[in-house]
């Protein structure tokens, strides 16, 4: 009966999560008094708190893998890709966080808000632990309470505030909440992540990886704030004029009509907070670790590996909130291409991911500015036919007529990207005159046909998601190593920072600095360098405007394929007009590289003001009438 009531403030949500973590599966536990009564099954229900998380590298569970302009596929399987073509809904709504339920087994965060709840109000009964214990416990469920919400408020901008759960006694009025205006969920998830932080409860960082990777730590908590922080300050929340109607039925605003500067101070502020205390943690970009691999590799190599590492390499020193929980395997076997003839590899691999030609053309030239920016490349020639020479052996297949497009581009184009002529380091081949190549026209081992399976609508497979160490050959099917998915790395925490501080406080050595270090890694020149030498903007980095492109545009690139275009083009509110752009990839259907080097559109997108935020599920709105839609749906 508890359960039932307290379920009724989230809308009657009626589905369980049993999703494992740290491979501990929690325990039905009969009543609370059980649960808390030894330290056994309270960390039993510990790891419940955490079950809920969604999966970050599940194409299923994590909206923002196929849900922006990113990546494609060549069907409808996926409801990220159906969320693409605006096919969102209220009577069933595609991946439901707010109730679950849906097709693709979202479960609802409200529950895992409501048992984080539970928890924190009865550890204080576990009699076999020290406080220690328990302070650290608190500590990390107080973060997963804060991210469930925040999670929630991205989706669907103002949302109930779950503080405590509701007695027994709780009367019909009680049950039936408002939703909360969205300064007032910043401030609260804030002050969760504040409390987690604000004592030595928390382990700097993780240290014992085998049993508690995943697990939260104060560089976690600190991150998250910034991150938090830096969504508030940002156009769609702050000082939005679409939603000067969006009220509660009681009259209360939920989004403040006026724009506050101080709310990117106070998030730079974060930002800088929690990348000192990073530092401190030892925590650094990551670059390829050669004594892994003593092969005498090629600069070229060296860097294309770096960028993938930082996403793939396990024990990665950049990784602040790795998701152990999430299994990669059947994401690295959508984002392979097939590499030969074999018929075991032939059907488990090369499923469909699909970079967007809009993405391959955002990476940047080889000197480090936009493509369409550069003095020197031939920006209106990019569809044309070249050869690929001597000059390009380590980055593509030489003597194969590709793109003008994929040549004298930078490292992290070469290292996010396969295409058609493109060269693939690993999967079983560590030395560079051994290395694949992808050959993707039709009747390729990477080709169509279109109208079948198993093939890149685009031309593109996003490459960087591979872990180089999971093997591939002709005669043994794809076989994937493992590696937790990158909620926060230390790459964005840094471009975070740059953009609140830009936003603050404008153009400025701090900001240029933590660009250049992850262009640095990524084997450019600086930005000031880059921009005066080679754009036709060579001023465009020394105001306000001009960097804050630079910085979307350095976000967009590095952070690629990752999922944070999907909430980044939201928070900027730079969707409506993004992804109202056709979407285009490579005539795949052609065999002759003349015709396969076409654009195509694959799908006119259409994005309304109204998909910035979730539909609230119909049903759930006649449980509370107190709940009010979202603005459109």
């Amino acid at each position: 009966m508890k359960y039932l009531l307290i379920a009724s403030v989230v809308l009657l949500s009626l589905l369980s999560s049993c999703a494992k973590y740290l491979d501990v599966v929690p325990d039905n536990v009969a009543t609370i008094d059980n649960a808390f009564k030894m330290r056994a099954n309270a960390e039993q229900y510990l790891f419940t708190c955490y079950s809920y998380m969604p999966s970050s590298a599940s194409i299923s569970e994590n909206p923002a893998l196929y849900g922006s302009d990113e990546m494609w596929h060549y069907d409808d399987t996926y409801a990220g890709i159906r969320i693409a073509k605006g096919n969102q809904g209220i009577v069933s709504p595609l991946m439901n966080y707010w109730s679950g339920s849906d097709a693709s087994g979202t479960t609802s965060l409200w529950r895992g808000i409501r048992d984080c709840n539970i928890f924190l109000e009865n550890i204080s009964r576990v009699r076999d632990m020290n406080k220690y214990e328990k302070d650290r416990w608190i500590a990390e469920v107080k973060v997963l309470k804060a991210y469930y919400h925040y999670y929630l408020m991205r989706m669907y901008g103002p949302i109930p505030l779950v503080r405590q759960n509701l007695p027994i006694s709780a009367d019909v009025n009680e049950v039936q909440v408002f939703r909360e205006p969205v300064d007032e969920c910043v401030g609260y998830i804030v002050e969760l992540l504040d409390e987690a932080a604000a004592e030595d409860a928390l382990p700097v960082s993780i240290q014992d990886v085998t049993t508690e990777l995943g697990r939260i730590s104060k560089s976690i908590a600190l991150a998250l704030k910034a991150e938090v922080l830096v969504t508030a300050a940002s156009p769609l929340y702050n000082g939005n004029p679409d939603y000067a109607n969006f009220a509660n039925k009681d009259g209360k605003k939920l989004f403040s009509l006026a724009y506050d500067a101080s709310k990117w101070e106070r998030a730079a502020k974060a930002c800088k907070e929690a990348i000192d205390f990073c530092h401190n943690a030892s925590y650094k970009l990551y670059t390829y670790n050669l004594s892994s691999n003593p092969q005498n590799i090629s600069p070229e190599t060296y860097t294309k590996m770096s960028v993938r590492g930082s996403v793939t390499a396990r024990g990665n020193p950049e990784m602040i909130w790795p998701d152990s929980r999430s299994s990669t395997g059947t994401l690295q076997r959508e984002a392979q291409a097939r590499l030969d003839a074999g018929i075991a590899n032939a059907s488990v691999v090369g499923k469909g991911m699909s970079p967007t030609l809009k993405m391959a053309e955002l990476f940047y030239t080889k000197n480090g500015v936009p493509i369409d920016e550069d003095n020197s490349w031939d920006y209106a020639g990019r569809y044309g036919l070249k050869t690929a020479g001597e000059a390009e052996k380590n980055l593509m297949q030489t003597n194969y007529q590709t793109a003008t497009l994929h040549f004298d581009r930078e490292a992290r184009f070469y290292g996010s990207l396969a295409f058609d002529g493109s060269a693939w380091y690993g999967q079983g081949k560590f030395t560079e005159s051994s290395m694949w190549y992808v050959n993707a026209r039709l009747g390729q081992y990477a080709g169509g046909p279109p109208g079948g399976n198993r093939y890149s609508i685009t031309g593109y497979w996003p490459q960087k998601l591979v872990n180089p160490a999971s093997t591939y050959s002709a005669t043994v099917a794809f076989v994937s190593v493992e590696y937790p998915w990158p909620i926060i790395r230390l790459a964005d925490l840094y471009l975070l920072y740059a953009e609140a501080l830009n936003e603050w406080s404008g153009p400025g050595e701090e900001v240029y600095h933590y660009l250049n270090l992850i262009r640095e890694r990524a084997g450019l020149n600086t930005v000031q360098y880059s921009w005066e030498n080679s754009s036709k903007t060579a001023n465009k980095y020394q105001n306000k405007d001009g960097l804050r492109e630079i910085i979307h545009q350095e976000r967009t690139i590095e952070l690629a394929f990752e999922g944070h275009r999907f909430w980044d083009l939201r928070r900027w509110k730079k969707a409506v007009e993004e992804m109202n752009k056709p979407v285009y990839g490579w005539d795949v259907g052609q065999s002759e590289a003349s015709l396969y080097y076409t654009p195509k559109v694959i799908f006119n997108q259409v994005f309304k003001t109204r998909d910035y935020f979730w539909p609230i599920k119909e049903s759930d709105m006649l449980v509370n009438r107190n709940l009010v839609q979202n603005p459109g749906w």
